[in-house]
């Protein structure tokens, strides 16, 4: 069993993935009826889902390096190259959800949403993995 600061660290660090996952492939299903609904309730939605998302994000890279502090010395290869990757998908998901809410462009809103998305999905599926 983990020690109670082990358990609270890695539960704090799927909470928030879950916000972060969960709450993009949410908003990405409401997108078309929030359309339905008015021209700006998509971006209205989008700005309120950015106040608890980013956060949440925020939580998740921090306790995310409080878990490196944490990796054992004699970890494999395998694992240090998982681990490298898994950084980059999470980089490339926060890089392009902030491009994503910054651009003017729907071709570009849409391009970052989707990588950001994925980029978010592989890097669940290789924290899993580690």
């Amino acid at each position: 069993m983990l020690p109670l600061v082990d358990t609270i660290r890695v539960s704090l660090h799927i909470v928030a993935v879950c916000v972060w996952v969960g709450g993009q492939v949410v908003l990405a299903a409401l997108v078309p009826i929030l359309r339905e609904i008015g021209s700006d309730a998509p971006k209205r939605v989008a700005q309120r889902f950015g106040q608890v998302s980013w956060p949440f994000f925020g939580l998740a890279v921090v306790t995310g390096i409080w878990s490196l502090l944490e990796v054992p010395s004699n970890t494999t290869t395998g694992y240090h190259v998982t681990l490298g990757i898994k950084i980059l998908l999470v980089l490339t998901s926060g890089g392009a959800a902030f491009v994503h809410t910054r651009t003017p462009s729907p071709a570009v809103r849409g391009a970052t949403g989707g990588l950001g998305l994925l980029a978010a999905l592989a890097a669940l599926v290789l924290g899993v993995r580690l």
